[in-house]
């Protein structure tokens, strides 16, 4: 039911989940339906930013790019086509299919149906259990779970405040496309918001301040996709600090020093911000003033408090907050784990070619003292017939003679890298890998030939 002024009669509950966004709610749905109750807050939508804004909305966006993007192909392997891009079905299907108009109502009912009591409003810490909305004050008796998440943030570009900017939230709710955008922020956001533009014709420059874009990701990935973008007609400025931002006659212009940059709009993807500030951190015992919540393996930040997703800083993604609800769930009725554990974790950069990694990059494995063997190779056989060029690199625990990482620029980088995640995970050992069968010619096949080189760089016993 919901409860929006102490409606039930009680403001009692078992666990109170502050913040709904994917694990936010599938904590609250699971702990309901073991038979708690269950008090869940949120003051947006119920869902958080993956199903309106974030994940979904944006891989609607990049399927229909990328049809654009096959038919761009044809030339070069089939003959000739034409094409005229038309926005206005991806917004249809956004607006109707994912989104529901961002109308959280499904939502709201299968948290309803689950058996938790739903609040809309902005929840406050208060200590020993309780949690103040609007002016309602609700008690736990057995916990709180964090999960508030993050929202678009704008770095302190003089200008920059007093333009009418979008973030992606206004990209996923655009009807049509502009003549021209500048993306501030070479991150995943940006770059799968850039491609998938430039792809419906919009003349697009992407500057970033770090030296490559994707920077979190291998220095090899990041040359991958900047070919890439190249090839799509994407203006790349890297390692470039934005002096100003002015808007004038309906067009943006950013001072880099040396040059300007001018498009009719901007896009802003250059961060994101916890949302922290203001709840009571407090009066739990934590940081008012943190931009992460340390947990230990079990998710708890504090004496009865656990926190998941974005907010832990273990990694901005759904998946990770759902696999952190299930370590909350476990710990919340008393079960004996599995615990978290971060060695193997997946992230996948939707561009075309995918940027698909798992674990540590090469240099974060050297930064935790491991003596590192690396390689690298190109995507082989299937790669050459259809025309895709890409890459492989893996890095590898010399000592252990495991795998630590890897990445993959690719077509479907996201599901070959899964070998790999597996691999992490499970330590198996790299002479293991060797000697399975690879099927030809797939992409994956070409796994092969970088482990044969990480094995003899190991010695090839």
């Amino acid at each position: 039911m919901t409860d929006t002024a102490g409606e039930t009669g009680s403001g009692e509950f078992d666990v109170i989940v502050l913040g709904l966004g994917p694990g936010g709610e599938h904590a609250a749905i699971k702990l309901a339906q073991a038979g708690l109750r269950v008090l869940g807050v949120e003051e947006r939508l119920v869902g958080g930013e993956c199903p309106y804004f974030g994940c979904v909305p944006s891989k609607m966006m990049i399927a229909a790019a990328q049809t654009l993007r096959e038919v761009g192909r044809v030339s070069t392997m089939a003959g000739s086509a034409t094409v005229s891009p038309d926005w206005a079905p991806v917004a249809a299907r956004i607006r109707d299919e994912a989104t529901d108009d961002w109308d959280d109502t499904a939502a709201v009912k299968r948290l309803e149906d689950a058996g938790a009591t739903f609040v809309r409003g902005r929840g406050v810490l208060g200590g020993d259990g309780r949690v103040t909305v609007g002016g309602t004050a609700y008690t736990a008796s057995r916990g709180i779970v964090l999960n508030t998440g993050t929202a678009p943030s704008a770095p302190p570009i003089p200008g920059l405040a007093d333009t009418p900017y979008w973030t992606n939230r206004d990209a996923v709710k655009l009807t049509e496309l502009p003549s021209s955008v500048i993306v501030l922020g070479g991150g995943a956001i940006g770059c799968e918001l850039a491609q998938v533009m430039a792809l419906f014709g919009v003349h697009v420059t992407v500057v970033e301040a770090a030296d490559r874009l994707v920077a979190l990701e291998e220095p090899e990935a990041s040359r991958a996709l900047e070919e890439a973008f190249a090839e799509t007609g994407i203006q790349v400025l890297t390692g470039v600090s934005v002096e100003s931002v002015s808007y004038a006659d309906g067009r943006f212009t950013l001072d880099l020093g040396e040059q300007d940059v001018s498009a009719e709009k901007l896009l802003v993807a250059a961060g994101r911000r916890p949302n922290l500030h203001g709840i009571g951190l407090e009066h739990v015992g934590l940081d008012p003033e943190a931009r992460v919540l340390e947990t230990d393996e079990r998710m708890r930040a504090a004496e009865g408090v656990w926190a998941v997703g974005d907010i832990v800083g273990k990694g901005a993604f759904t998946h990770v907050s759902m696999y952190q609800a299930a370590v909350v769930v476990n710990d919340v009725l008393g079960r004996d784990g599995p615990w978290a554990d971060y060695r193997a974790v997946s992230r996948v950069t939707f561009t075309a070619p995918e940027v698909a990694s798992v674990g540590l990059t090469e240099q974060a494995a050297r930064e935790a003292g491991l003596d590192v063997v690396a390689a690298t190779g190109d995507l082989g056989s299937r790669g050459w017939i259809a025309r895709e060029p890409g890459m492989i690199k893996l890095v590898a625990d010399r000592r252990r003679r495991v795998l630590v990482g890897g990445a993959v620029v690719a077509p479907a980088g996201g599901e070959i890298v899964s070998m790999l995640e597996l691999a992490v995970h499970a330590e198996v050992p790299i002479a293991t890998l060797l000697h399975q069968h690879f099927a030809y010619p797939t992409y994956h096949r070409a796994y092969e030939a970088v482990l044969k080189e990480l094995g003899a760089a190991l010695g090839g016993r």
